[in-house]
């Protein structure tokens, strides 16, 4: 070869060489980037697979927690339910839950205890079936209804939408009350409550309600009986007493007749007391309220006051608000009642100095048809001792100690007017100084009369022309009180026909028309009642006016005089009658033409 061949494949070789070189060196450049990033790769995933790892096991111990947790919930679920249904097991009262389809799901032994072990009655019966169970057994006293009606009537009450309470009374005589509840999934809970010992109590409760309201009436029926009673001799006793101070008489003869009066009214007083605080004691006070002029009243107090100031050096005193209306509206009988009592009291208990009754309005302008009225009494009195305030309103309570007194009363009066005060809505106070004097004050509410606000010309009184004799037919019994009527009317002309009882006074009656009839109301053969009805009767079979009828009764309760009033009666006197209230009861009756009556003030219409 020669030396030029060879340099060339020298050159050759050398190029070949090179370009492998370059060749390999752009390989291990490839190889070096690839595993560079072949162990970047390795490197990051080796971070993934450390997280991942990381993560794994987080959620490993989570799911254990987690795992644990439930666990515990579960245990504690299974405690608490297991509690839930020993508390349940426990109680003596019964406990069940029905589903959607009234189907039993669950009940305590309680409720299955009332069943007595009936194989059918488990869960999964339905709630009709339970009940046929219950009546065919016989556990169910049904007390009289059928049976198929009262399955229906307890399947009526779980439709409804609002289901009531209902009390059954099961064999053996034990009462149970079944409360059932719908929850929001349609459920039904139901408990039924043993309220046997309920029932008896209520049961006592109801047989002693009774036994009292017995001895109410009984007291009533006593204390309305003895007022009879003593009222029809007391009638007697005050009725002759005052005709006889109207005779001329000595001055012993006086003060005798006198003193018998006073007796008798005081006699009277006390049976009031009495009749007045069993009536507020029973709730069977009854107010009429009606128009009066309370300045009237009170000066009317005064007048009758005045006889107990002798011997005194006492004055009465009125202090009367200007401004007060003329006429109120209220029960005037219960509030001169009440002043009657709180001015006597001061009177009795005053030897010297003044007793001044103070009335004065308090307008409320956001109701201007009401009044607040009060009326204060005050005097110079004993006064009442710090210790006995407390407890002066109570019953049977005295001012002074029992062996020392020298004042009568029952203890009645006092408790009476608070009571009467509090019926009419009011309040009553006292303020007091032993050895200086006492206050009673009260606040009362009456109505404004508009008639009281205008002010009226005076009537002109029209002689009327004489007219015939009036025509009085009266029914009494008793000769006592014949003898008294009598001499009542005696000073007056008037054709007076007195019968002994109903039936006279009915035939008398149907002969001749009277202007007047008074009559008793317990006379034998026929009262005063069955008299009124039947004259009633036969005005409306012929179409004949009203004819007046005025009752003369020792029956003062306030049921007596309503039913009295509802026989047709037009007014009621109570005995022992005061001549005074006869004989202007008899006016107000009169014919409204006019009989001229000598001694009598008839009035017209």
């Amino acid at each position: 070869m020669s030396i030029k061949g060879f340099d060339e494949r020298l050159a050759r070789e050398r190029r070949a060489r090179l370009q492998a070189e370059r060749l390999l060196a752009q390989r291990s450049e490839e190889l070096y980037s690839a595993n560079k990033k072949l162990a970047e790769h390795a490197h990051a995933l080796s971070h993934t697979v450390i997280a991942q790892r990381e993560e794994n096991a987080a959620l490993i111990g989570r799911s254990t927690r987690t795992q644990a947790a439930l666990e515990v919930a579960t245990e504690k679920a299974v405690i608490a339910e297991r509690r839930l249904w020993d508390a349940l097991s426990a109680v003596e009262d019964g406990f069940a839950i029905f589903d959607r389809d009234w189907r039993l799901v669950v009940a305590n032994p309680a409720w299955m205890g009332a069943f007595d072990g009936v194989v059918d009655v488990a869960p999964g019966a339905s709630y009709e079936a339970i009940l046929r169970i219950a009546v065919e057994e016989g556990l169910i006293d049904l007390q009289g209804e059928d049976a198929d009606d009262w399955v229906d009537r307890m399947i009526a009450r779980w439709e409804g939408a609002s289901i009531a309470q209902t009390d059954i009374r099961l064999f053996n005589g034990i009462y149970v009350r079944l409360i059932d509840k719908r929850t929001p999934q349609g459920d039904m809970v139901s408990l039924s409550l043993d309220i046997t010992d309920t029932i008896r109590r209520e049961g006592e409760l109801e047989r002693a309600r009774d036994r009292a309201e017995a001895a109410t009436r009984a007291k009533s029926a006593f204390l309305a009986n003895m007022s009879h009673e003593i009222r029809t001799p007391m009638n007697g006793v005050v009725a002759m007493a005052g005709l006889m101070r109207e005779m001329n008489l000595t001055e012993d003869q006086r003060l005798y007749a006198e003193t018998i009066q006073n007796s008798g009214e005081a006699l009277l007083a006390i049976i009031n007391d009495i009749l007045d605080y069993s009536k507020i004691d029973a709730g069977k006070m009854i107010l009429h309220e009606e128009s009066f002029d309370l300045r009237h009243l009170i000066d009317e107090i005064f007048r009758l006051m005045r006889p107990g100031l002798e011997g005194k050096d006492l004055r009465l005193i009125l202090d009367y608000d200007m401004f007060l209306p003329a006429r109120l509206i209220g029960d005037p009988g219960r509030v001169r009642q009440i002043l009657t009592n709180l001015i006597g009291n001061a009177v009795k208990f005053t030897e010297s100095g003044h007793v001044t009754v103070r009335a004065v309005g308090v307008p409320d302008p956001k109701q201007p048809a009401l009044l607040p009225v009060r009326i204060v009494v005050e005097d110079t009195g004993i006064g009442i001792a710090p210790e006995m305030q407390s407890h002066i309103f109570g019953e049977f309570n005295q001012v002074e100690a029992q062996a020392t007194r020298r004042f009568d009363g029952t203890g009645l009066g006092l408790a009476i007017t608070r009571q009467l005060v509090a019926l009419m809505g009011g309040e009553i106070w006292l303020e007091s100084r032993l050895g200086v004097g006492s206050s009673f004050g009260l606040s009362l509410v009456f109505g404004c009369d508009p008639a009281g606000l205008v002010e009226t010309a005076p009537a002109i009184a029209l002689a009327a022309p004489p007219k015939r004799m009036l025509h009085v037919l009266a029914a009494e019994d008793n000769k006592t009180n014949q003898l008294v009527f009598r001499a009542m009317l005696k000073s007056i002309d008037l054709h007076l026909e007195l019968v002994e009882n109903g039936a006279l006074c009915l035939e008398s009656y149907h002969r001749a028309r009277p202007d007047l009839i008074l009559t008793d109301i317990s006379m034998p053969e026929m009262d005063g009642l069955a008299l009124a009805r039947a004259v009633r009767a036969h005005e409306g079979e012929f179409y004949l006016p009203r004819l007046p009828i005025i009752a003369m009764t020792a029956h003062a309760m306030e049921s007596d005089r309503t039913r009295i009033l509802a026989a047709g009666i037009d007014e009621c006197l109570t005995k022992p009658l005061d001549k005074t209230q006869l004989l202007a009861a008899i006016g107000r009756y009169a014919p409204p033409e006019g009989a001229m009556v000598a001694g009598l003030r008839v009035a017209s219409g």
